[in-house]
Order: structure tokens, then sequence, then C-alpha cells
């Protein structure tokens, strides 16, 4: 499992710069850059229908990557230790992206 840290502020899985989700999805099989990949699990938060509270923020998170290119992409899975999700003010998934790809 990967330790994620997501800047989506917007995104409904989002707690205190945490994922929520215990997996996610990571999308960009051509991706030659940063920008070339999305977070493919991103949900817009739509006004108070966010986290509830009482649930916390998952650290270790399952991710399953189509990003081929990736030095982390190991059988379609993400291999890397920690990595991060960014897209501050995102409102669909393609405007989001895996910060932490680097290209084979």
């Amino acid at each position: 499992m990967t330790n994620l840290d997501c800047s989506v502020c917007n995104c409904t899985y989002n707690k205190e710069n945490s994922c929520c989700r215990d997996n996610i999805h990571v999308e960009g099989s051509t991706a030659r850059m940063t920008e070339d990949t999305c977070c493919k699990s991103f949900a817009e938060q739509k006004g108070e229908a966010g986290i509830s509270s009482m649930e916390s923020a998952v650290k270790p998170t399952n991710i399953a990557c189509d990003v081929a290119n990736c030095i982390y992409n190991e059988d379609c899975r993400c291999d890397a230790e920690h990595i991060g999700i960014a897209g501050r003010d995102a409102c669909n998934c393609s405007q989001t992206e895996c910060a932490s790809f680097r290209c084979k």
C-alpha cells in the first residue's frame, strides 16, 4: 500500500489533505508528463455532502495505475511508498494529476 496525500480540496473523499478512500485509480496510459495523468476516483464535493467528521482519513491506499510509463507502475499497481494527488480547484477528474509521476 502507498501513503497518499491529496491537495484536491473539493473532492468528496478529501479530509485534511488525505484521501478517505482505501483505493483510487490513476489514469494516463500514454502519459509523458504529470499533466497527462488524473485521479479517476475524483468526485466533486457538492455543498455539505463531504466526508463526515466521524470518518478518518485513510493513509495507506491501494492505487490501481494505468500509467504504463511511470517508474512506480508495477503490474498496473502503484509501487511508490508515497504519492501526491494535485488539483486544488478541480471540478472533474481531468483537472487532477498524480504529482508523483516519474516517466521511465
